[in-house]
């Protein structure tokens, strides 16, 4: 028997710092961040990064701010991303198998394939959740995993 895991979709590492990138943005809401500051919060290359970034920027989801205190911001506000929508700017369709990846499901043996009415329901329960987590949703679980400061003397 095969491994389980190597039937389902694992997120690469580029989707998985790039929600990252927009988590720490949206923890920072409404200030500019710079990338070397984001890189070692987060411990990923400031490289790496770079090429993340211009995804991002591509399509509108972050914004640059050029010169001194310059540094990068979401675009628009946290509640108004999900996760689905960052992970597939960077790693495209999210459907557990090929003949998903297209609206009309061209393979040949899509009539008699018994296999495809269980990819379908594992690919709506990706899609159902990916699209109901916002980047507002995700900075509160992170704001609830950090220890509030203690100014106690």
């Amino acid at each position: 028997m095969g491994s389980v895991a190597a039937i389902f979709m694992k997120i690469s590492t580029k989707g998985r710092y790039a929600l990252r990138f927009m988590l720490d943005l949206a923890l920072e809401e409404n200030q500019v961040v710079r990338l070397k500051d984001v890189a070692q919060r987060q411990e990923i290359s400031t490289k790496y990064l770079e090429q993340i970034i211009s995804v991002l920027q591509k399509c509108g989801y972050i914004k640059s701010i050029r010169g001194p205190g310059g540094g990068y911001t979401l675009a628009r506000p946290p509640k108004e991303y999900t996760i689905g929508m960052i992970l597939r700017q960077t790693e495209g369709s999210l459907a557990p198998v090929a003949c998903l990846d297209t609206k009309e499901n061209t393979c040949p043996r899509n009539p008699r394939c018994a296999t495809l009415r269980l990819w379908q329901m594992l690919y709506e329960a990706i899609n159902d959740v990916v699209d109901q987590v916002t980047l507002a949703d995700m900075a509160e679980w992170q704001k609830e995993l950090e220890p509030p400061l203690d100014y106690t003397i």
